[in-house]
């Protein structure tokens, strides 16, 4: 029973600070400029995790392959979503980019079908896709007609960032995961490069006066240490323990999370949109897998019985 609470705990932490994660950007936009922001979260991210491997006492890899590919994945996974995210979160509501960010899942199919050849593209996740992107459309409002401004391309941003994670998730499966490396491991190299090249490109693209508050300092901490350093570590431990199939399941409530945190306490309004193009978006992610074919054989299956049953 302790085990199980704790691994369910750590699920509704999971989904917690991944879903505030977009209100910690959006309070540490107050006073840091996008570029800022991105190098406060991975700096942060990376020490949280050179904590942990050194509480567990594991050693870096010494495979120069491994580290070439962990630079690449740094860019996919960290540098240019978490920039595009700050960037965005500028002009749309933090809880509208955390609607966004449930698109991973369906771009990281796309990517997949074409780079895997086991994940080759099916009729169920065909109409997934479809589904998804038709909640895509919602979710920019497509009916409204074009309006190329700061809105609709930093609602583009989010998309170019859940692009990112769905190839940066491909090549981690492809390039990375065959090398066995502890997964702890694997998050701080990505992280720990990210650093250093947002280090580098500080002098150019984090060069804004800063304005320090308790508010701003306190959630690039929460965003850095907790939600791309120890969750990290926590989701590694549900998915040993549920699997990845029904670990992946937080992805559902990220959203929820990052909405309601908008909502109660920046005030940010949500419009009708919103939620609709978010449960296509969910359904669209759920029909891909097969879980909604599944459901209605199921039920089916339930409804045929005696007529005493009926």
């Amino acid at each position: 029973m302790t085990g199980r609470f704790g691994i369910g705990a750590r699920f509704v932490a999971l989904a917690v600070v991944w879903g505030a994660s977009f209100l910690f950007i959006k309070v540490g936009l107050q006073g840091l400029s996008p570029a800022q922001v991105a190098l406060a979260r991975v700096g942060f991210g990376a020490l949280a995790l050179a904590v942990v491997l050194a509480v567990r006492r594991r050693p870096l890899p010494r495979d120069p392959a491994l580290w070439g590919h962990l630079a690449v994945v740094s860019v996919l996974l960290c540098t240019a979503p978490f920039l595009l995210f700050s960037w965005a979160e500028q002009y749309i509501p933090s809880g509208l980019a955390s609607i966004f960010n449930a698109t991973t899942p369906l771009l990281t199919m796309v990517f997949a079908a074409a780079a895997l050849p086991a994940e080759r593209l099916t009729a169920p996740r065909v109409a997934g896709l479809l589904l998804g992107f038709a909640g895509v459309l919602t979710l920019v409002g497509v009916w409204q007609g074009v309006d190329l401004s700061h809105e609709l391309t930093a609602q583009l941003a989010c998309l170019g960032a859940t692009t990112c994670y769905g190839a940066a998730f491909v090549y981690l499966r492809r390039f990375v995961s065959p090398k066995g490396a502890d997964p702890v491991v694997v998050a701080f190299g990505q992280v720990g490069f990210a650093t250093v090249l947002l280090l580098v490109l500080a002098p150019v693209v984090a060069s804004q006066p800063m304005h320090l508050s308790a508010a701003v300092v306190v959630s690039m901490l929460a965003l850095g240490v907790l939600g791309t350093g120890i969750a990290y570590v926590w989701n590694t431990r549900v998915v040993a323990a549920w699997g990845a199939a029904h670990a992946s399941s937080v992805t559902y409530l990220t959203p929820v999370v990052g909405v309601a945190l908008g909502v109660l306490v920046l005030n940010e309004p949500v419009h009708w949109n919103e939620p609709v193009g978010a449960l296509l978006v969910v359904l669209g992610i759920l029909a891909s897998h097969g879980k909604l074919a599944r459901r209605a054989v199921r039920v089916s299956d339930e409804n045929v019985g005696p007529p005493a049953n009926r």
